[in-house]
Protein backbone atom coordinates (compact mmCIF):
# COMPACT_ATOMS: atom_id res chain seq x y z
CA UNK A 1 0.00 0.00 0.00
CA UNK A 2 1.24 3.43 -0.80
CA UNK A 3 -0.33 7.21 -0.94
CA UNK A 4 -0.16 6.85 -4.79
CA UNK A 5 -2.72 4.14 -4.88
CA UNK A 6 -4.72 5.53 -2.07
CA UNK A 7 -4.94 8.59 -4.18
CA UNK A 8 -5.65 6.60 -7.04
CA UNK A 9 -9.00 5.24 -5.19
CA UNK A 10 -11.00 8.36 -5.34
CA UNK A 11 -11.93 8.92 -8.63
CA UNK A 12 -12.94 4.86 -8.24
CA UNK A 13 -14.97 6.25 -5.40
CA UNK A 14 -16.45 9.76 -7.56
CA UNK A 15 -17.61 7.47 -10.41
CA UNK A 16 -19.30 4.62 -8.06
CA UNK A 17 -21.40 7.45 -6.19
CA UNK A 18 -21.98 9.22 -9.41
CA UNK A 19 -23.89 5.80 -10.45
CA UNK A 20 -26.22 5.64 -7.67
CA UNK A 21 -29.55 6.25 -7.71
CA UNK A 22 -31.50 5.44 -4.77
CA UNK A 23 -30.38 5.57 -1.29
CA UNK A 24 -29.52 2.00 -0.57
CA UNK A 25 -27.05 1.90 -3.74
CA UNK A 26 -25.20 4.96 -1.90
CA UNK A 27 -25.43 2.54 1.68
CA UNK A 28 -24.01 -0.34 -0.78
CA UNK A 29 -20.82 1.92 -1.62
CA UNK A 30 -20.57 3.08 2.18
CA UNK A 31 -20.57 -0.35 4.02
CA UNK A 32 -18.26 -1.35 0.44
CA UNK A 33 -15.43 1.12 1.93
CA UNK A 34 -16.34 1.68 5.38
CA UNK A 35 -18.04 -1.58 6.98
CA UNK A 36 -16.16 -3.70 8.94
CA UNK A 37 -14.60 -5.51 5.97
CA UNK A 38 -14.43 -1.96 3.59
CA UNK A 39 -11.46 -1.27 1.82
CA UNK A 40 -10.41 2.00 3.34
CA UNK A 41 -11.31 0.33 6.77
CA UNK A 42 -8.52 -2.33 6.00
CA UNK A 43 -6.33 0.20 4.92
CA UNK A 44 -6.34 1.87 8.54
CA UNK A 45 -5.89 -1.44 9.64
CA UNK A 46 -2.60 -1.81 7.51
CA UNK A 47 -1.25 1.16 8.68
CA UNK A 48 1.07 -0.28 11.52
CA UNK A 49 2.70 -2.90 9.27
CA UNK A 50 4.10 -0.09 7.27
CA UNK A 51 7.50 1.27 7.90
CA UNK A 52 7.72 4.01 11.05
CA UNK A 53 8.98 6.85 9.24
CA UNK A 54 5.46 5.94 6.35
CA UNK A 55 2.70 5.67 8.85
CA UNK A 56 1.94 9.20 9.11
CA UNK A 57 2.04 9.81 5.26
CA UNK A 58 -0.43 6.63 5.05
CA UNK A 59 -2.62 7.46 7.98
CA UNK A 60 -3.04 11.39 6.73
CA UNK A 61 -3.86 10.29 3.15
CA UNK A 62 -6.56 7.11 4.60
CA UNK A 63 -8.57 9.92 6.38
CA UNK A 64 -8.14 12.06 3.72
CA UNK A 65 -10.04 9.56 1.80
CA UNK A 66 -12.78 8.66 4.27
CA UNK A 67 -13.42 12.00 4.46
CA UNK A 68 -13.66 12.58 0.56
CA UNK A 69 -16.39 9.47 0.37
CA UNK A 70 -18.54 11.04 3.42
CA UNK A 71 -18.62 14.75 1.98
CA UNK A 72 -19.60 13.01 -1.83
CA UNK A 73 -22.22 10.25 0.17
CA UNK A 74 -23.75 13.55 1.55
CA UNK A 75 -23.75 15.33 -1.34
CA UNK A 76 -25.48 12.70 -3.49
CA UNK A 77 -28.07 11.63 -0.69
CA UNK A 78 -29.08 15.50 -0.92
CA UNK A 79 -29.26 15.40 -5.00
CA UNK A 80 -31.37 11.84 -4.76
CA UNK A 81 -33.36 14.10 -1.96
CA UNK A 82 -34.45 17.00 -4.24
CA UNK A 83 -35.28 15.52 -6.75
CA UNK A 84 -37.66 12.57 -5.02
CA UNK A 85 -38.75 15.83 -3.49
CA UNK A 86 -39.52 17.01 -7.25
CA UNK A 87 -41.34 14.07 -8.43
CA UNK A 88 -43.59 14.30 -5.51
CA UNK A 89 -44.45 17.92 -6.57
CA UNK A 90 -44.91 16.91 -9.96
CA UNK A 91 -48.72 15.54 -10.51
CA UNK A 92 -49.27 14.65 -14.23
CA UNK A 93 -52.62 16.05 -15.65
CA UNK A 94 -55.55 14.62 -14.71
CA UNK A 95 -58.24 13.48 -16.87
CA UNK A 96 -61.48 13.12 -15.64
CA UNK A 97 -63.29 10.94 -18.37
CA UNK A 98 -60.66 8.15 -17.40
CA UNK A 99 -63.16 5.29 -15.27
CA UNK A 100 -63.05 5.37 -12.09
CA UNK A 101 -61.34 2.46 -9.85
CA UNK A 102 -63.69 0.60 -7.40
CA UNK A 103 -62.24 0.58 -3.76
CA UNK A 104 -62.24 -2.36 -1.40
CA UNK A 105 -65.03 -1.20 1.39
CA UNK A 106 -65.67 -2.76 4.55
CA UNK A 107 -68.55 -4.20 6.07
CA UNK A 108 -70.23 -4.82 9.72
CA UNK A 109 -68.93 -8.31 11.50
CA UNK A 110 -71.87 -10.53 11.66
CA UNK A 111 -71.60 -10.30 15.61
CA UNK A 112 -72.21 -6.98 15.22
CA UNK A 113 -75.24 -7.13 12.66
CA UNK A 114 -76.54 -9.88 14.96
CA UNK A 115 -76.23 -7.37 17.66
CA UNK A 116 -77.56 -3.97 16.17
CA UNK A 117 -81.18 -6.28 14.63
CA UNK A 118 -81.34 -7.94 18.60
CA UNK A 119 -81.00 -4.07 19.65
CA UNK A 120 -83.86 -2.56 17.20
CA UNK A 121 -85.96 -5.81 18.41
CA UNK A 122 -85.89 -4.48 22.11
CA UNK A 123 -85.73 -0.75 21.40
CA UNK A 124 -88.96 -1.27 19.49
CA UNK A 125 -90.19 -3.29 22.85
CA UNK A 126 -89.41 0.21 24.92
CA UNK A 127 -85.92 -1.33 26.01
CA UNK A 128 -83.59 1.43 26.56
CA UNK A 129 -79.70 0.96 26.52
CA UNK A 130 -77.33 1.00 29.54
CA UNK A 131 -73.78 0.25 29.40
CA UNK A 132 -70.94 -1.10 32.19
CA UNK A 133 -67.21 -1.54 32.90
CA UNK A 134 -65.76 -5.12 31.03
CA UNK A 135 -63.05 -4.71 34.54
CA UNK A 136 -65.65 -5.48 37.49
CA UNK A 137 -65.53 -5.19 40.78
CA UNK A 138 -66.49 -9.15 42.92
CA UNK A 139 -69.17 -7.32 44.65
CA UNK A 140 -71.28 -6.34 41.41
CA UNK A 141 -70.40 -9.40 39.28
CA UNK A 142 -70.95 -11.79 42.18
CA UNK A 143 -72.05 -10.89 45.66
CA UNK A 144 -74.90 -8.42 44.77
CA UNK A 145 -76.38 -10.89 42.25
CA UNK A 146 -76.53 -13.33 45.25
CA UNK A 147 -73.83 -15.61 44.25
CA UNK A 148 -72.81 -17.60 47.02
CA UNK A 149 -69.45 -17.81 48.24
CA UNK A 150 -68.59 -21.40 47.39
CA UNK A 151 -70.37 -20.82 43.98
CA UNK A 152 -68.28 -22.23 41.10
CA UNK A 153 -68.31 -19.94 38.77
CA UNK A 154 -66.40 -17.92 41.37
CA UNK A 155 -63.29 -20.33 41.09
CA UNK A 156 -60.03 -18.93 39.56
CA UNK A 157 -60.16 -21.77 37.01
CA UNK A 158 -63.88 -20.00 35.83
CA UNK A 159 -62.96 -16.31 36.00
CA UNK A 160 -60.14 -13.84 35.42
CA UNK A 161 -59.42 -12.11 38.43
CA UNK A 162 -57.10 -9.21 38.50
CA UNK A 163 -57.22 -8.71 42.24
CA UNK A 164 -59.05 -10.47 44.96
CA UNK A 165 -61.37 -8.47 44.46
CA UNK A 166 -61.50 -7.02 40.81
CA UNK A 167 -61.91 -9.03 37.63
CA UNK A 168 -62.75 -9.32 33.82
CA UNK A 169 -66.88 -9.57 33.90
CA UNK A 170 -68.39 -13.42 33.47
CA UNK A 171 -71.51 -11.95 32.28
CA UNK A 172 -73.68 -8.83 31.50
CA UNK A 173 -75.78 -8.91 34.79
CA UNK A 174 -73.38 -6.44 37.16
CA UNK A 175 -74.75 -3.85 34.62
CA UNK A 176 -78.42 -4.31 36.04
CA UNK A 177 -77.03 -3.79 39.35
CA UNK A 178 -75.61 -0.73 39.04
CA UNK A 179 -77.94 0.67 36.95
CA UNK A 180 -80.55 -0.44 39.80
CA UNK A 181 -78.33 1.65 42.17
CA UNK A 182 -78.67 4.98 40.23
CA UNK A 183 -82.58 4.91 39.05
CA UNK A 184 -86.03 3.96 40.83
CA UNK A 185 -88.44 1.92 39.14
CA UNK A 186 -90.44 1.46 36.77
CA UNK A 187 -87.31 0.54 34.66
CA UNK A 188 -86.95 -1.34 31.19
CA UNK A 189 -83.41 -1.81 30.22
CA UNK A 190 -81.07 -4.49 27.79
CA UNK A 191 -76.96 -4.51 28.66
CA UNK A 192 -75.24 -5.95 25.81
CA UNK A 193 -71.07 -6.08 25.80
CA UNK A 194 -68.62 -8.39 26.24
CA UNK A 195 -67.85 -10.74 28.71
CA UNK A 196 -64.71 -13.21 29.89
CA UNK A 197 -64.94 -16.85 31.19
CA UNK A 198 -61.88 -18.88 31.23
CA UNK A 199 -63.15 -21.00 28.98
CA UNK A 200 -60.81 -24.13 27.04
CA UNK A 201 -61.61 -23.07 23.72
CA UNK A 202 -63.30 -25.24 21.11
CA UNK A 203 -66.08 -24.77 18.49
CA UNK A 204 -68.62 -24.05 21.08
CA UNK A 205 -66.85 -22.15 23.29
CA UNK A 206 -64.54 -19.00 23.57
CA UNK A 207 -62.95 -17.30 26.35
CA UNK A 208 -64.19 -14.06 25.51
CA UNK A 209 -68.13 -13.33 23.59
CA UNK A 210 -70.93 -11.28 23.56
CA UNK A 211 -73.95 -11.29 25.65
CA UNK A 212 -77.44 -9.15 26.19
CA UNK A 213 -78.99 -9.31 29.10
CA UNK A 214 -82.34 -7.80 29.55
CA UNK A 215 -84.17 -6.36 32.74
CA UNK A 216 -87.62 -5.25 33.72
CA UNK A 217 -88.77 -3.74 37.00
CA UNK A 218 -92.26 -2.45 38.11
CA UNK A 219 -95.06 -3.59 39.90
CA UNK A 220 -97.10 -6.60 39.91
CA UNK A 221 -94.60 -7.76 36.83
CA UNK A 222 -95.05 -11.34 36.45
CA UNK A 223 -93.70 -14.45 34.84
CA UNK A 224 -96.68 -14.38 32.38
CA UNK A 225 -95.03 -11.11 31.12
CA UNK A 226 -91.05 -12.53 30.53
CA UNK A 227 -93.12 -15.21 28.69
CA UNK A 228 -94.51 -13.29 26.22
CA UNK A 229 -91.47 -10.42 25.89
CA UNK A 230 -89.08 -13.52 25.05
CA UNK A 231 -91.73 -15.19 22.77
CA UNK A 232 -91.99 -11.24 21.05
CA UNK A 233 -88.07 -11.16 20.82
CA UNK A 234 -87.66 -14.87 18.79
CA UNK A 235 -90.61 -14.15 17.06
CA UNK A 236 -89.10 -10.96 15.47
CA UNK A 237 -85.54 -12.41 15.15
CA UNK A 238 -86.69 -15.99 14.05
CA UNK A 239 -89.63 -15.49 12.43
CA UNK A 240 -93.99 -15.64 13.60
CA UNK A 241 -93.48 -19.10 13.41
CA UNK A 242 -91.27 -19.72 16.20
CA UNK A 243 -92.36 -20.91 19.43
CA UNK A 244 -90.95 -21.23 23.11
CA UNK A 245 -91.02 -23.47 25.74
CA UNK A 246 -89.84 -22.58 29.34
CA UNK A 247 -88.50 -25.22 31.73
CA UNK A 248 -87.22 -25.15 35.03
CA UNK A 249 -83.38 -24.09 35.63
CA UNK A 250 -81.53 -22.90 38.56
CA UNK A 251 -79.35 -18.97 38.40
CA UNK A 252 -78.76 -17.29 41.66
CA UNK A 253 -79.90 -14.04 41.02
CA UNK A 254 -83.59 -15.25 39.72
CA UNK A 255 -86.18 -17.31 41.93
CA UNK A 256 -87.72 -19.11 39.82
CA UNK A 257 -85.61 -19.41 37.04
CA UNK A 258 -85.96 -21.37 33.16
CA UNK A 259 -84.25 -22.26 30.68
CA UNK A 260 -85.64 -20.96 27.30
CA UNK A 261 -85.91 -22.92 24.70
CA UNK A 262 -87.70 -22.41 20.61
CA UNK A 263 -88.81 -24.27 18.40
CA UNK A 264 -85.89 -25.22 15.22
CA UNK A 265 -85.91 -22.85 12.51
CA UNK A 266 -84.53 -25.82 10.47
CA UNK A 267 -87.29 -28.55 10.92
CA UNK A 268 -89.96 -26.20 12.91
CA UNK A 269 -90.03 -28.91 15.77
CA UNK A 270 -89.45 -32.41 13.50
CA UNK A 271 -85.78 -33.07 14.45
CA UNK A 272 -82.95 -32.74 12.35
CA UNK A 273 -79.11 -32.26 13.08
CA UNK A 274 -79.34 -28.24 13.88
CA UNK A 275 -81.46 -29.60 17.06
CA UNK A 276 -79.96 -32.87 17.80
CA UNK A 277 -83.32 -34.48 16.94
CA UNK A 278 -85.13 -32.66 19.36
CA UNK A 279 -87.07 -30.02 17.77
CA UNK A 280 -86.09 -27.37 20.36
CA UNK A 281 -83.16 -25.31 20.44
CA UNK A 282 -81.95 -23.21 23.69
CA UNK A 283 -81.59 -19.44 23.93
CA UNK A 284 -81.62 -18.36 26.72
CA UNK A 285 -81.78 -18.14 30.80
CA UNK A 286 -83.67 -15.71 32.77
CA UNK A 287 -86.01 -15.83 35.43
CA UNK A 288 -88.15 -13.03 38.15
CA UNK A 289 -85.32 -11.51 39.94
CA UNK A 290 -84.65 -12.75 43.38
CA UNK A 291 -85.50 -10.58 46.25
CA UNK A 292 -81.95 -10.78 47.47
CA UNK A 293 -80.90 -8.90 44.40
CA UNK A 294 -83.43 -6.29 44.82
CA UNK A 295 -82.36 -5.58 48.73
CA UNK A 296 -78.99 -5.07 47.50
CA UNK A 297 -80.13 -2.68 45.69
CA UNK A 298 -82.56 -0.43 47.59
CA UNK A 299 -85.64 -2.02 46.48
CA UNK A 300 -88.19 -3.53 48.73
CA UNK A 301 -89.11 -6.92 46.97
CA UNK A 302 -92.81 -6.72 48.85
CA UNK A 303 -93.47 -3.61 46.16
CA UNK A 304 -91.05 -4.13 43.20
CA UNK A 305 -91.05 -7.79 41.12
CA UNK A 306 -89.02 -7.95 37.85
CA UNK A 307 -87.58 -10.45 35.30
CA UNK A 308 -84.12 -10.47 34.07
CA UNK A 309 -83.00 -12.96 30.78
CA UNK A 310 -79.56 -13.03 29.20
CA UNK A 311 -78.23 -14.67 26.20
CA UNK A 312 -75.25 -15.04 24.28
CA UNK A 313 -75.12 -12.75 20.42
CA UNK A 314 -72.00 -15.42 19.38
CA UNK A 315 -74.34 -18.30 19.79
CA UNK A 316 -77.49 -16.67 18.12
CA UNK A 317 -75.30 -15.42 15.69
CA UNK A 318 -74.10 -19.42 14.87
CA UNK A 319 -77.66 -20.44 14.85
CA UNK A 320 -79.11 -17.66 12.77
CA UNK A 321 -75.76 -18.23 9.99
CA UNK A 322 -75.69 -22.23 10.14
CA UNK A 323 -72.10 -21.54 11.59
CA UNK A 324 -70.68 -24.54 13.65
CA UNK A 325 -66.91 -22.98 14.99
CA UNK A 326 -67.57 -19.67 17.58
CA UNK A 327 -63.46 -19.55 17.12
CA UNK A 328 -64.07 -18.09 13.15
CA UNK A 329 -65.88 -14.86 14.91
CA UNK A 330 -62.07 -13.78 16.45
CA UNK A 331 -60.23 -15.54 13.43
CA UNK A 332 -60.11 -12.24 11.05
CA UNK A 333 -60.56 -14.79 8.12
CA UNK A 334 -61.72 -12.81 5.62
CA UNK A 335 -63.02 -15.28 3.22
CA UNK A 336 -65.54 -15.95 6.27
CA UNK A 337 -65.76 -12.14 7.11
CA UNK A 338 -67.35 -11.27 3.26
CA UNK A 339 -69.67 -13.77 3.64
CA UNK A 340 -71.89 -11.31 5.95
Amino acid sequence: MDVENIEKLESKIRWEINRCERRDDLQAVRVKYLGRKGQITLLLRSIKDAPPRERPRLGAACNRLKDFLEEQLAAKAEELSRAGEANELYQPPHDPTLPAHDGIRGHRHVISMVLRRMKEIFYGMGYSLAEGPDVELEYYNFQALNFPEEHPSRDTQDTFYVTDDILLRTHTSPVQIRYMESHTPPLKIIAPGKVYRNESIDPSHAAEFYQVEGLYVDTDVSLADLKKEVEIFVQQLFGPQTQIRFRPDFFPFVEPGVDVAMTCFGCLGKGCQICKQTGWIEVMGAGMVHPSVFRAVGYDPDVYSGFAFGMGVDRLAMLMYGISDIRLFLADDLRFLYQF
